[in-house]
């Protein structure tokens, strides 16, 4: 397990490092349109109704959804940093995992209606 842990942490390492030079990048380009991105993630990750932890965990599940190993890594940590628990974050990752399936069946009702459709005088 050990290569397996070292591999992790490499990747996990080459991803911070790309993200601090992407940041970096755009703020010496002075984007307009990134420094408003920032603005909007300064002002959603504060406590309000929900806390900074749970607004990280949600975060944290929308990567998993959307297949963001950045947006994963960056948000568990900041979950962690706000108090998160391992157990907290298993479980936003079972609901993300949740919520990558339960589309499938809300999508194969189309599947069901062409099957009536093409089965409709042959019922089973």
């Amino acid at each position: 397990m050990k290569a397996i842990k070292e591999l992790t942490k490499e990747k996990l390492t080459e991803i911070t490092l790309k993200r601090k030079w992407a940041h970096g990048k755009w703020i010496k380009l002075n984007s307009k349109v990134y420094n408003a991105v920032m603005k909007v993630e300064e002002a959603t990750f504060v406590d309000g109704a929900l806390s900074k932890k749970h607004k990280e965990l949600i975060a944290l599940g929308i990567g998993v959804i959307t297949d963001c190993e950045s947006c994963m890594q960056w948000h568990m940590e900041q979950a962690v940093q706000a108090g998160a628990t391992q157990q907290e974050v298993i479980e936003a990752i079972e609901v993300a995992i949740e919520m990558g399936i339960v589309p499938a069946t809300v999508h194969a009702r189309f599947a069901l209606e062409v099957m009536d459709s093409l089965f409709e005088s042959n019922p089973s």
